[in-house]
């Protein structure tokens, strides 16, 4: 039987994905991306926004209306966090979780046979809940590899719905992480990301550090380049700085979180940081490398932000020049505390103080790409179109270069020459 995965969120549900994957072809099922010829449907689910549950909603509907005889198996952020909302899984033959994915195979092989809906939600268990023991050594993407080493958050931002879908902090042990690195470097990937849901927090829980887990996988023969996830401003003193500019194979791009500029607004969110703070992380990291990209996201119009308390973010996000900016509209979650809070602002307000905010982070990418051109960097080569050859550079710039020959997956010397939009152009040296 044909099973499809669909996936919402994260680097870490993406991760996860493609460990279900390998769980059901060991099973014996067949993964096909032509919806017609399945049988199975896995949505992995994501509940960061309001926004994102809808969309989960609308595909689980599709999905009934096209094919009704389909098995439809609903796990994630999204169940995990809302198993009382059972209306928004009535057409779903099984429902579950994020706490255990191997008992997928399992279920769908019982509603196989029995034909009766299967809803098995676990909640975390936040003393002693163990790392999900998981291991992926094959991935939809040719050339770049993740391991999934840490999960969960403790840190409970009032805006914030995943540490009730995801748990408290827990964390991949040092001696698993350097035996995965291994199985992707003898797959042949030579880049590998090392994701999880708060990564700074990784080995608070084990008596570890994110340090550690990057020199482990430095350690696989054949792995040359070394990414970290999404990072919060937490444990990335100096010395932690310092300690990764020492790993040659570690990329210097940091997505580091901000979600706002205005210390008052930090301090309503619960975000364990100042503006002032943040900076200084940032002034380190371009002591310790010499061409790093700092992207992150930045929240608008958040419970109680004033006119005032928005111009402050504005200045302070101006004044990082940042390579990259997700900028997006606050939008309430029931179940987090910012949901009671008072001053939520119109639609209107957010959308406006939104698209200010995007004209700002614009001029602050387009200034970045400038301080790439004629710089000399080395791009792993990823996809082609018509001869043209696209890739990211160590610090996450996409570069296109022109080859008769395939590079794919190939690191090779780029000097950028033009920049046209939001790609770098780039001659092989």
């Amino acid at each position: 039987m044909f099973f499809k995965i669909f996936t919402f969120g994260c680097k870490v549900n993406q991760y996860e994905s493609e460990y279900i994957r390998h769980l059901l072809l060991d099973a014996g099922y067949e993964y096909n991306e032509d919806e017609s010829q399945c049988g199975i449907f896995i949505i992995n689910s994501c509940t960061v926004t309001a926004v994102s549950d809808k969309k989960c909603r609308q595909l689980i509907h599709k999905l009934r209306r096209q094919n009704e005889k389909a098995i439809i198996l609903l796990c994630g952020c999204m169940s995990q966090a809302h198993p009382d909302k059972i209306n928004d899984f009535s057409q779903c033959n099984i429902v579950i979780g994020n706490t255990d994915h191997t008992v997928i195979s399992q279920y769908i092989s019982e509603f196989i046979k029995y034909g009766k809906q299967i809803i098995d939600v676990n909640e975390h268990d936040r003393e002693k809940e163990p790392f999900e023991k998981c291991k992926v050594s094959r991935f939809s993407e040719r050339t770049r590899a993740y391991i999934k080493i840490e999960d969960g958050c403790s840190r409970f931002c009032s805006y914030c719905i995943i540490p009730y879908a995801r748990g408290r902090v827990r964390s991949k042990s040092i001696d698993d992480i350097k035996d995965e690195a291994e199985l992707i470097a003898e797959s042949g990937y030579k880049e590998i990301v090392l994701t999880g849901i708060n990564l700074s927090l990784y080995g608070t829980d084990i008596n570890s550090n994110l340090c550690e887990a990057v020199e482990a996988v430095a350690k696989a023969e054949g792995i040359e380049r070394i990414r970290l996830g999404s990072l919060e401003p937490e444990y990335l003193d100096e010395n932690v700085l310092r300690r990764l500019s020492q790993i040659k194979e570690f990329c210097p791009q940091f997505h580091l979180s901000l979600q706002s500029g205005c210390d008052k607004t930090l301090k309503d969110m619960n975000r364990n940081y100042t503006s002032n703070e943040y900076a200084v992380i940032v002034r380190n990291i371009r002591r310790f490398w010499d061409n790093p990209s700092i992207t992150t996201d930045v929240m608008v119009g958040f419970a109680g932000e004033t006119e005032e308390d928005f111009k402050s973010s504005l200045n302070f996000v101006t004044s990082i020049g940042f390579a990259k900016v997700h900028v997006f509209p606050y939008s309430k979650r029931e179940g987090t505390k910012a949901w009671d809070m008072s001053g939520h602002l119109t639609n209107a307000v957010k959308t406006q103080r939104a698209a200010l905010m995007g004209e700002a982070v614009e001029k602050s990418r387009k200034s970045f790409m400038d301080t790439q051109l004629n710089t000399i960097n080395k791009v792993l080569f990823e996809t082609v179109s018509d001869k043209k050859y696209f890739g990211l550079t160590e610090n996450y710039t996409p570069v296109s270069v022109v080859s008769e020959e395939d590079i794919r997956g190939e690191i090779l010397a780029v000097k950028i020459i033009d920049i046209k939009g939001e790609m770098c152009i780039g001659e092989l040296l």
